[in-house]
């Protein structure tokens, strides 16, 4: 591709050709503002934030939309530049609720942000303040909140839900001021083909969409005497909840994270990655029963919930093919309240069970009907990776000097390849060091699959070749699913997580979710398992523990009965 100059406030630079203005001053280091903009979504150019001059014509442009020309002068800093971005961004507040010390957003908000460095005051606002909507909340839903009347028009909600997620539950209705982002009908969010993964709300850049949540009802569970309060967190949180303190994406905080939770007063803390390891169990024995039960292939993962009800949705003639083996979260859940109970002696009316995770179609999982096998709620409530950071900011807790603690025992320990649950690849390659060892067992070399789109790989396993493929994205997993529909493909084992990247990025992460700050968690928890001391599922010696004193073996009476589920056909 060919290459053109251009000067962008006093300084050239060169670039391919199709290069956005933006762009080229990003490569400078110059930043301009954008809100409606986004790296891995379409271009929008509604919101006009990102004004620059072109010196030679005297025009205004929106640089994320403009290609930059061949010997193009541009300034990102001229007078004209910067009144229309403060223009545009007062006609925005203008009809924007003037909330922001109660928002949920607030301190995280692209708009509060902006406002602040473009100097946006309330008296210049006031001067062009009209009328303001006042449309009904949408909160019925488990998982996601919407407030229209917060929705800044930017599309990205409509943008990702179509072109990373191929749901396309979200989209514009109305013109001028009846504009609005919706769905089908105006139906609430709880009764659509939603897979409630809160991509969504991961790019929204205000408080549009945000996740429903749960901090008061586990504040007032730690503050009840009579419960029994246990804490869960999944893979992905200990290297993902330091940014919200400042530290560097990727730092692995496992250590301050169990002592924050100890300070907050929970009465047991553990690890998912328990649960991990106890689903690698099921689960690759489920896989191993299926070739040589010659049962229809290929074999695809379950432990996604917004995997699972984008499945149900779209893909209902293909979940004989998902995995009966609960989530990771659930199977915890369910032995909290029974093995774990019976061991220490404890009534499990009185156990409240809370999972710290980093997607918000966690919270519609605990809510389903199914996951009652313990004889209660499995799992009581769910927070975000968000959610949590606020609670532990809250009491004003120093997290990143805290000394680190360890997991409680029973329901703490874990392998390596539990950690890699949390990205994308993870769980196929947890799932394959362990069949290969049942097998022939001959250890499996490092598969290092990911991070987005369609991986395909091809793994000998005693004289036999399985054909693999892991996914991350709904709309790139269609792509893969429309084959086997179609007979067209020859896989044995797919791996899905909805969210790209899988659960390094999920919908609950800390803010900005981009491609860098993904990338860099997948390698602190890559760092997790190089280091640790057991790297397999089967050799964890308290799931051998469980499986001796309470479940008796993998896909047995007992570990069928709290550890598996079903899934069913919804609407679309």
């Amino acid at each position: 591709m060919s290459k053109i100059s251009l000067t962008i406030d006093g300084l050239t630079v060169e670039v391919e050709q199709g290069t956005t203005i933006l762009e080229a001053a990003r490569f400078l280091g110059i930043e301009i503002p954008t809100l409606c903009y986004h790296p891995d979504l379409s271009v929008h150019g509604s919101c006009r934030v990102c004004m620059v001059e072109d010196v030679q014509t005297g025009r205004l442009l929106a640089s994320c939309a403009v290609e930059a020309a061949e010997g193009m002068v541009i300034s990102t800093r001229s007078s004209r530049a910067r009144r229309a971005r403060r223009r545009n961004v007062e006609l925005i507040l203008a009809n924007h609720p003037q909330d922001c010390l109660s928002c949920y957003r607030s301190g995280s908000c692209e708009l509060q942000e902006i406002s602040y460095k473009l100097g946006v005051n309330s008296e210049d606002v006031a001067r062009i303040r009209g009328e303001n909507r006042s449309l009904p909340l949408d909160e019925l839903g488990p998982a996601l909140r919407r407030d229209p009347n917060k929705c800044i028009l930017c599309g990205r909600c409509v943008r990702v839900c179509e072109e990373v997620q191929g749901v396309s539950a979200l989209a514009f209705a109305g013109r001028g001021f009846s504009a609005t982002v919706t769905t089908a009908f105006d139906l609430p969010m709880a009764e659509i083909n939603c897979a409630n993964c809160g991509q969504c709300a991961a790019v929204c850049p205000v408080g549009a969409i945000t996740e429903v949540s749960e901090i008061d009802a586990v504040w007032q569970a730690l503050e009840d005497e009579d419960k029994f309060v246990v804490v869960q967190t999944a893979p992905s949180i200990q290297a993902t909840i330091g940014e919200e303190f400042g530290l560097e994406p990727g730092t692995v905080v496992t250590g301050q994270l169990v002592t924050a939770l100890r300070l907050l007063g929970f009465d047991r803390v553990f690890s998912t990655e328990f649960s991990a390891d106890l689903t690698i169990m099921e689960e690759g024995r489920e896989f191993v029963a299926r070739i040589q039960g010659n049962k229809r292939l290929p074999h695809i993962t379950s432990c996604c919930p917004g995997w699972v009800k984008f499945a149900e949705h779209n893909y209902p003639d293909l979940l004989e093919h998902l995995s009966s083996a609960k989530s990771p979260q659930q199977m915890f859940s369910t032995l909290a309240k029974t093995y774990y109970a019976q061991k220490i002696g404890i009534d499990p009316a009185k156990v409240f069970t809370v999972s710290v995770m980093p997607c918000t179609a966690k919270k519609f999982e605990k809510d389903r009907e199914e996951h009652r096998d313990s004889g209660f709620q499995d799992t009581d409530a769910v927070l975000t990776t968000r959610e949590l950071a606020r609670m532990i900011k809250e009491v004003g807790i120093d997290f990143a000097n805290l000394p680190p603690g360890a997991y409680d025992s029973i329901l703490g320990s874990q392998s390596g390849a539990a950690t890699l649950f949390g990205t994308t690849g993870g769980v196929t390659e947890a799932a394959l060091r362990t069949v290969k060892e049942l097998l022939t067992g001959e250890p499996l070399e490092r598969l290092e699959l990911g991070f987005v789109g369609i991986k395909r790989a091809e793994v000998e396993i005693g004289g036999r070749t399985f054909k693999i493929a892991v996914v991350s994205g709904l709309a790139e997993a269609s792509r893969l699913l429309d084959e086997v529909r179609a007979g067209r493909s020859d896989l044995d084992w797919i791996e899905i997580m909805a969210c790209p990247h899988g659960c390094v990025g999920g919908g609950g992460q800390p803010l900005p979710n981009s491609q860098e700050n993904k990338d860099k968690r997948a390698r602190g928890l890559a760092q997790i398992d190089r280091h640790q001391t057991i790297r397999k599922s089967h050799e964890n010696p308290e799931i051998l523990e469980l499986y001796r004193e309470f479940l008796g073996q993998p896909l047995g009476g007992t570990s069928h009965e709290l550890l598996h589920t079903s899934y069913q056909a919804r609407a679309r």
